[in-house]
């Protein structure tokens, strides 16, 4: 009886866990140098975007790097209900009528048009502490994308833990507004976790930012044990949304 009591809790925790975790899509297009790339713009916004919105999956982010970056890249974050909705979707869109129509132009260009070289693609579960992803305020155009590597499995989970149990609030204290936040389970960097906060302009991105370091929650929890060496690379990528992004 204590064997099957154990085993029911054991599920319990697991789907009450995980079904409330939202996955993120996160594509990374490397561009061509001084090929146009009008043609994947086209694709995004009046073919793949309009389908996923068919199907309520809303607030589709496209950005680009701010400044001269070069290779220039686009970031395309789609976010899911589960793993399952993410495979329901694509071949949602290879029966689309609607979208095959739409997506003809890119999907029958020449391989010399094509402006990018590959696709990166990261899969990234929603945190306990911030399970869903929250839209920015229209007036949002930077965007901070951060990637935390650790060392290995458990100094991601003590990383992890560490914003569940604090910095989600210190985030919010110094002004900070969260996107989307969560541990990868796919792609490059792992292990890591990864996060995407909104500011209406460079000014009050490092006005936050100058709050975070001497906030009392964070000098206190900076030295606890627990957290020592949970980290130990920080990869930070400042984006502008696209003209049709819906983030």
């Amino acid at each position: 009886m204590s064997r099957l009591i154990s085993l029911v809790f054991f599920l319990f925790f697991f789907v009450s866990t995980y079904s409330q975790s939202e996955i993120y899509e996160l594509r990374v297009y490397e561009l061509e140098f001084s090929k146009p790339a009008n043609v994947l713009h086209d694709y995004f916004q009046k073919a793949l975007i309009p389908a996923l919105n068919r199907q309520g999956i809303n607030n589709v982010g496209a950005f680009e790097e701010m400044g001269e970056a070069m290779p220039k890249k686009i970031y395309l974050l789609i976010s899911y209900p589960n793993m399952q909705a993410h495979q329901e979707a694509a071949d949602q869109l290879s029966n689309d009528a609607q979208f095959k129509s739409d997506a003809l132009s890119y999907m029958t260009a020449p391989s010399d048009q094509i402006p990018f070289k590959r696709i990166e693609s990261s899969f990234i579960r929603s945190a306990k502490g911030f399970p869903n992803l929250v839209k920015p305020a229209d007036d949002s155009e930077v965007f901070e994308l951060r990637i935390y590597e650790s060392y290995n499995e458990d100094a991601l989970r003590r990383k992890v833990k560490m914003f569940n149990d604090s910095e989600f609030d210190i985030f919010n204290d110094v002004g900070h507004h969260m996107v989307f936040f969560g541990a990868n389970i796919s792609g490059g960097q792992m292990p890591c976790l990864t996060y995407l906060i909104a500011s209406k302009d460079m000014v009050e991105n490092k006005e936050a930012w100058s709050k975070f370091g001497p906030h009392p929650e964070w000098q206190r929890i900076v030295k606890l044990e627990e957290y020592a060496n949970a980290m130990n690379s920080i990869t930070r990528v400042f984006l502008k949304p696209l003209d049709y992004s819906q983030l």
